[in-house]
């Protein structure tokens, strides 16, 4: 494989951008991201035909950043093009600018590597019809590979304050939806950006909207990410902003990821609402507009999420697979195939509803988590009403099982078709369906009262298995099973 094509990441790119960690090496350099630049450029020419593009490119917080921007801004410059660079953005912005009238970009560029680490970094891109697709992006790099970008001076590179826009529009839907000019004047709503792209939440947002935000944290853009992982799903960070809460009797708190397309929430009695508790929040509000409308979801979400759905809230549950890319793919497809469908959501905190363009975005996520709250509050009622009837596991694991093998892909799919053959000679387990990615297991009363799923990562030689349990002890039991089957294979690290 070239050198280009492994840094493809599914739907983004993601290398290594900064020296800093012991034994891994700089791959994302700017000239490379520069001649990607300059390869989606010329995708788009022959995709549309034109000759004058108009490409927006911004970053999030990372220290790599600005250089990786302005290497690709000079490179599509060099072509003619009209560039904007929008600086701080976050990614879902970065699609808005193609669809906003007075910026109407045929292309756009978000350097982001999301919550990895500090020395990576990576591009996500965009056209007026949303988001790239796994097939796109090979597309691009095949191209990027043939093709050099030339030394000469093209067209000057103009500076857009894109975060300002899209926060208007946010501002504007908050108001319209609640019907109130300052809708949380009375309320204490505080923010964790993580030192990601997200604090411009606080000070356009909220503030405009009449919010306390005292007791937010970590605003400031650092891609040294001091305090920690702007991730959602991260234990720590949603421990902080749970804290945070509580300590300044905040009635909600926000968190982001690092570039804003992921988002949760705290609510003030410091109960966490991600992962299914969020997936639950969601459909309970997607539901209430769209009545028996289908969910999809990634592979992982629990039993109790589905009864949740479906018997309480009357809608589809759609359990799909991991990816947000897959997950809004199959949420596009349902609607075409004549299956209403308004709602993408995975456990890690991506959410794309149909009247937000199936775009994957934290802050409208959170928009409309708000409206909601503005709503509820003024009866009296909290968020977590929406899903106290929600049955949530009482234990939950995920262990991931190193594979050491060149061949990992069919090393790894060779134990998920196998584990069928176990599953079936365990007494209590039976196979759940329909089910769309790797093995799914029911676990009855005598064999860990809960559920399973082994399946093989997206990238990485690991094969990724969660279980859930409604019993004490339950998921030591299906662990137990589950190792006494992965010991047959010597390729597999079992610690």
């Amino acid at each position: 494989m070239s050198i280009l094509l492994q840094l493809q990441n599914g739907s983004d790119i993601r290398g290594i951008a900064m020296e800093g960690v012991v034994s891994e090496k700089v791959n994302l350099t700017p000239s490379i991201v520069g001649k990607i630049a300059y390869a989606f450029a010329k995708w788009i020419e022959n995709k549309t035909r034109k000759q004058n593009l108009i490409i927006t490119i911004g970053r999030d917080s990372r220290l790599s950043g600005k250089d990786l921007v302005n290497a690709s801004s000079s490179s599509i410059a060099s072509l003619g093009h009209m560039v904007y660079n929008c600086g701080l953005s976050s990614t879902p912005s970065m699609f808005m600018s193609t669809i906003i009238n007075n910026i109407d970009a045929d292309g756009a560029i978000m350097i982001t590597a999301s919550h990895l680490p500090f020395n990576r970094n990576g591009m996500k891109f965009f056209t007026k019809e949303g988001g790239l697709n796994k097939k796109d992006i090979t597309e691009i790099l095949t191209l990027a590979e043939k093709i050099d970008v030339p030394d000469s001076v093209g067209v000057e590179v103009k500076q857009l304050d894109l975060i300002s826009v899209y926060s208007e529009i946010l501002v504007n839907e908050i108001r319209k939806k609640t019907g109130m000019e300052l809708p949380f004047k009375d309320s204490k709503i505080i923010v964790d950006a993580g030192n990601g792209a997200g604090g411009f939440f606080v000070d356009k947002v909220l503030k405009p909207l009449g919010a306390d935000t005292t007791g937010s944290l970590y605003l400031e853009p650092d891609g040294n990410f001091p305090n920690h992982e702007p991730n959602p799903e991260n234990k720590k960070a949603m421990n902080v902003i749970q804290e945070a809460v509580l300590n300044t009797k905040a009635d909600l708190g926000i968190i982001f990821d690092t570039d804003v397309d992921r988002g949760a929430v705290v609510d003030k009695t410091g109960k966490i609402i991600n992962r299914n508790a969020l997936v639950a929040l969601m459909s309970s509000i997607v539901l209430e507009r769209y009545p028996n409308t289908s969910v999809v979801t990634d592979s992982v979400t629990s039993s109790g999420l589905k009864t949740f759905i479906e018997n309480n809230l009357g809608g589809k549950h759609h359990r799909f697979k991991r990816g947000y890319r897959n997950v809004i793919n199959e949420a596009v497809k349902l609607n075409e195939e004549g299956t209403e469908c308004h709602l993408a959501i995975e456990t890690s905190g991506h959410c794309a509803v149909k009247d937000n363009y199936f775009l994957d975005d934290g802050a409208y996520l959170v928009t409309l988590i708000l409206i909601k709250f503005a709503e509820l509050k003024k009866q009296g009622k909290s968020l977590t009403d929406l899903i106290s009837t929600l049955k949530e596991p009482l234990e939950a694991e995920e262990i991931r099982i190193k594979i050491n093998s060149d061949d990992f892909i069919s090393y790894g799919q060779n134990v998920i078709e196998k584990f069928i053959e176990y599953v079936n000679s365990v007494e209590g387990w039976s196979l759940e369906t329909p089910n769309y990615e790797g093995v799914r297991v029911i676990c009855d009363k005598s064999s860990g009262n809960g559920w399973c799923l082994m399946r093989l990562s997206l990238h990485d030689p690991v094969l990724p298995i969660n279980f859930e349990s409604d019993e004490k002890g339950g998921c030591k039991k299906i662990k137990n099973m589950l190792l006494k089957y992965l010991s047959r294979y010597d390729k597999l690290i079992l610690e």
